[in-house]
């Protein structure tokens, strides 16, 4: 058995993987201990991606109109229909939306063929909704997209301080790293971010503050620094430009009981935090979805670049912004220009740069000029103005902010096309034509991760069905619009070498991406590629890819935050969860990562939920201007109050609510026109239901006609969670299989137990009450799979007639740990830390991302022995 070396499929760290094919779709996954980005670590997510490859779900042959099509006609059909638009209404009535999970070749081929050669810069990203304000603020900051930090940097900094970033949880790689650092050498930690999320278990400083004031926190950080005489006036002298009036107007307003009050917070822990800063000179600021997610996050962006510019923490070992993105290959797509708003290898729409693209792709009819970014774009297809559109590798029905919009858009495009490698998401049931696309393990080029490292992802199986790499599908549709010559690529290596060359093409040092070198790299040099970070060191030599070879301070101001209105009292902000990807078309397949949380649940303070009526486990309709989905409460202290959180990863495929994307408004960065998905007006009520339940089975209908459900694949089957009104008997009816039935009704309680066998062993079990408690469900989980079949009475008591230990809710996905079980064994072995805990379990030794849960339930259980 050979063992492959490729990249991660999810996040922007950008992990390494040694994958071991051990059958037809078989893989055995684990870090690969050479790539510097993850030196052998994987999180939960990378470490089940085995689960993952099957087939199952699969779009393998082109459809045209639902029915199965050849590639030929499928292609025919998608030029002839794009051809005949561009005619008739011109290229700006065409658009493609693509993604993070493409490839760099792929990208460059999308971005090719709608701006070169179609003429028109409507082509936008999924990257857009997660770092388009990031790479509007290094332009601004820098005249470059660039993130001048590395991994290394945290490995050397004094303090590390997260803004916006549950990396605990979404960058679980990258958080272990920061805690080495704190552990090897005694590195600062301070996280700023309105929840008290796992993150802030270990930070030194935990500032919670109101949503949106990051702006005026980091400009009352900036006037401490020059207050406290910490600003780097050789480096602004020789490096930096600032605007007029620049400092004059920092004293205005942002002294330190005024910010405190600006951000809603204790001036004793901001002036902690302001101390901290400046006497750390190796400091790191990473930032994530919480500053960028934000109609105010180009700002916020720069409010922290400005920072580091002016106290000269740039350019330097240890000292730097950082920038993390979400997406496995976001990087990628801002080299080849993937965004609306820039043209090519880190080139805007100047005239100079359009003359320059246009004449290294012998381009017809070259676009002049930004395209339409993501809100934007779906606005124009609802108004008729866009009537083509090409949707690549991403879920725009479920992802975007006002899904229901965007239904309304894909419903009225006159032709869209899906290519993706799922045959059924919320986007491909508006398609017109669906062309199958390889998924992870059978792709193979080359993604950038957030430290700007270029690493190979190769193909680990052959192509499922008639599926075909992204880059081929465009390839062929351009051919077949007359586009041969320029569209000739036979292989990711080919269109590799025209990207690097395109980098270096009369740059001259212009801008720092430049790969240059790899411009005439052989196939075997490529298959073999090893990881590599373009840029070095950026800036250490002080000079910078703008005007003057000097950096720009911005200038920023703090925004009036929006005043709190009578109908929709609460603020609503999303978020993802620590084992779950995007819109779970992958990571829905994984069993084990569907433990650690079954449902989407709507965070919500105590007190808030007392004044609404709204206890533990009830059903909550959460409201917005934009539409409302229906959640299950789970009350927390680290919500603020005022404040609700939903997860952002359930769709229309896997639950009646959870559908977090109907919520957030419309509303985009006037800059970076990313959404600002992390502080929309919203209200909360219980939602009332006559009986609530749970069905356990090997397979369950599409349809499932109840108010609530929620469905996560476990084990061998799935389970179903249920609330609704009426008669719940009709449930057996629609839910379970034919087979032998045993059953109790009790019509005074309501309550319902249903099993049905098949051979002797449970096939489904449906348990549903009005007043009572329902059983267990993990003993009749493993009944699914179970060796020895249980009883018909112990199947209607659901649970054996042996006692069995109870793991409670799973705490370790890694390594199926549940929180029961490391209770049990931090009192029986008095356990004291994680490593002991992990010595006995393994829980919390592969990602670290539950490390943080596994300390409290350490520090709980001492204080109940203490009590006791």
């Amino acid at each position: 058995m050979k063992t492959i070396r490729t990249t991660c499929a999810y996040c922007g760290v950008g992990c390494g993987i040694a994958a071991t094919v051990t059958g037809e779709r078989q893989v055995t996954i684990a870090g690969d201990p050479e790539h510097p980005a993850n030196r052998g670590r994987l999180c939960s997510k990378g470490t089940h991606l085995g689960e993952t490859v099957g087939l199952q779900g699969r779009l393998l042959h082109p459809e045209i109109a639902g029915k199965r099509a050849s590639w030929d006609k499928a292609i025919r059909q998608v030029a002839r229909k794009f051809a005949d638009t561009i005619a008739r209404y011109g290229p700006d009535s065409v658009a493609f939306y693509v993604s993070g999970q493409l490839l760099t070749e792929d990208y460059y081929v999308a971005n090719k063929l709608m701006k070169g050669f179609i003429g028109s810069a409507n082509i936008d990203t999924n990257s857009r909704l997660c770092m388009s304000s990031a790479v509007a603020g290094h332009t601004r900051a820098f005249g470059e997209d660039v993130v001048p930090a590395s991994y290394e940097d945290l490995d050397q900094a004094d303090l590390i301080v997260l803004v916006g970033s549950n990396t605990a949880w979404c960058h679980p790689v990258v958080y272990q790293r920061i805690m080495a650092a704190r552990a090897e050498r005694g590195a600062k930690l301070v996280v700023i971010d309105p929840r008290r999320t796992e993150t802030c278990d270990e930070a030194d400083i935990h500032l919670q503050l109101r949503p949106g004031s990051d702006v005026a926190l980091m400009k009352g950080l900036l006037a401490h620094c020059r207050d406290a005489g910490v600003l780097d006036a050789a480096f602004l002298d020789a490096s930096v430009a600032a605007p007029e009036g620049f400092w004059e107007a920092l004293g205005e307003g942002n002294d330190l009981w005024s910010t405190a009050a600006a951000c809603d917070l204790p001036p004793a822990d901001l002036r902690a935090f302001y101390e901290l800063f400046a006497r750390h000179p190796r400091t790191v600021t990473m930032f994530s979805q919480g500053i960028n997610q934000s109609v105010r996050g180009t700002d916020q962006v720069n409010a922290i670049i400005n920072v580091h510019l002016a106290t000269g923490r740039i350019g330097k070992p240890g000292a730097a912004p950082f920038s993390i993105t979400g997406q496995p290959n976001a990087m990628g797509g801002r080299e080849v220009g993937g965004l609306a708003s820039t043209l090519a290898a880190h080139m805007d729409f100047a005239p100079e740069n359009v003359d320059t693209v246009r004449r290294f792709w012998a381009a017809p009819r070259i676009a002049d000029k930004p395209g339409l970014k993501a809100v934007d774009l779906f606005r124009q297809v609802r108004e008729g103005r866009v009537k083509a559109l090409w949707v690549m590798a991403t879920n725009p029905a479920v992802s975007l902010p006002d899904a229901g919009l965007v239904r309304e858009a894909l419903a009225a495009c006159p032709f869209v096309v899906v290519s993706d490698c799922i045959a059924d998401t919320d986007t491909s049931r508006f398609a017109h034509v669906k062309l199958p696309a390889a998924g992870w393990g059978e792709k193979d080029g080359t993604v950038t991760n957030s430290e700007r490292t270029i690493s190979r992802q190769r193909a680990l199986f052959p192509l499922a069905g008639e599926a075909k790499p992204d880059w081929w599908i465009m390839t062929q549709v351009a051919r077949e619009m007359g586009w041969a010559d320029a569209f000739g690529y036979e292989s990711g290596a080919d269109i590799y070498r025209e990207h690097a060359r395109l980098s270096t093409y009369q740059n001259g040092g212009k801008r720092l991406f430049d790969i240059g070198e790899h411009g005439a790299i052989t196939n075997c040099d490529y298959d073999a590629m090893e990881p590599f970070r373009w840029g070095g060191t950026p800036f250490a030599d002080g000079r910078f890819p703008a005007p003057g070879g000097k950096a720009r301070l911005v200038a920023v101001e703090q925004r009036p935050l929006d005043d709190v209105l009578p109908k929709w009292p609460l603020t609503l902000n999303t978020g993802r969860y620590r084992d779950q990807w995007h819109t779970m078309t992958r990571t829905g397949l994984s069993p084990r990562l569907s433990q650690h949380r079954r449902e989407p649940l709507a965070e919500i303070h105590p007190k808030d939920a007392e004044a609404h009526g709204i206890a533990d486990g009830d059903l909550v309709r959460v409201s917005t201007p934009q539409g409302e989905s229906v959640f299950r409460a789970a009350l927390t202290e680290s919500q603020r109050r005022g404040e609700i959180f939903t997860p952002i990863h359930w769709t229309d495929r896997q639950s009646s609510g959870g559908r977090t994307g109907l919520l957030p408004q419309p509303l985009v960065d006037p800059h970076s026109g990313q959404p600002g998905f992390k502080a929309t007006p919203a209200r909360m009520e219980k939602l009332a239901v006559e009986w609530r339940g749970f069905l356990i089975a090997r397979s369950v209908p599409d349809s499932i006609p109840t108010a609530y459900f929620t469905k996560v694949r476990v084990g061998e089957g799935w389970l179903v969670e249920l609330a609704g009104t009426g008669d719940p008997a009709t449930l057996a009816k629609a839910l379970l299989p034919k087979g032998e039935r045993v059953e109790i009704i009790d019509g005074g309680l309501g309550g319902l137990r249903v099993a049905v066998l098949a051979e002797g062993r449970m096939s489904a079990a449906l348990y549903v009450t009005r007043t009572g408690r329902l059983p267990d469900r993990e003993w009749l989980i493993a009944q699914l799979a179970a060796a020895d079949a249980a009883s018909s009475v112990e199947l209607l008591a659901g649970r054996s007639a042996t006692p069995q230990p109870d793991r409670g809710p799973i705490v370790c996905a890694c390594f199926d740990v549940g929180m029961n079980t490391i209770v049990e064994a931090i009192a029986s072995q008095r356990l004291v830390s994680v490593e002991a805990v992990g010595a006995a379990l393994s829980a919390g030794t592969n990602c670290g991302s539950c490390k943080p849960a596994i300390r409290r339930l350490i520090g709980e259980t001492k204080e109940a022995a203490h009590v006791r």
